[in-house]
């Protein structure tokens, strides 16, 4: 399975200290260069985040290849969700990673799978690695990861804890 990721996937995680549950669910992560540089060369230290991407072997920096294709949908996307878009279809990824709407609509139009931060929670509980989502839900929001109301309901009633 090839997944590849966005950067809110991996701030949110690693800073609430589950980074790991995508190793778990998914295997190795591929992420592009403007990933990395968002969550690590450039980003601010949130939690651990940086030292968790970094000391993550399973998380692997690829280049994206098409270059034009970058810059068309910069108008529409900043780079990190440009470059993790283009990398999933170079890759033909089975998965991505991604919070963003308008990114996430991209996909959907682009027929690739994708899966945000929250559902990636949901999933870790569905097959056993958290036993409680509405804590992890809890700690990622405290953290300052923007979710609606609506989804967290709809999630937490999901996972049977509503």
């Amino acid at each position: 399975m090839i997944i590849v990721s966005d950067t809110t996937p991996l701030i949110g995680l690693a800073s609430i200290g589950r980074l790991e549950i995508l190793h778990e669910l998914f295997g190795d992560v591929f992420i592009p260069q403007a990933v990395y540089d968002e969550t690590v060369t450039y980003g601010r230290e949130e939690g651990l985040a940086k030292q968790e991407v970094i000391n993550a072997s399973w998380i692997h920096v690829a280049q994206v290849q098409d270059r034009l294709a970058v810059n068309v949908l910069l108008d529409e996307l900043d780079l990190g969700e440009v470059e993790t878009i283009i990398l999933a279809v170079e890759l033909k990824a089975d998965w991505v990673l991604i919070n963003e709407r308008k990114g996430r609509r991209k996909l959907s139009q682009l027929n690739i799978s994708k899966i945000g931060t929250i559902g990636i929670l949901l999933k870790a509980k569905e097959l056993g690695l958290i036993s409680v989502l509405k804590s992890e839900v809890e700690s990622l929001q405290k953290t300052g990861f923007a979710v609606s109301q609506a989804v967290i309901e709809e999630v937490l009633k999901a996972a049977g804890e509503q």
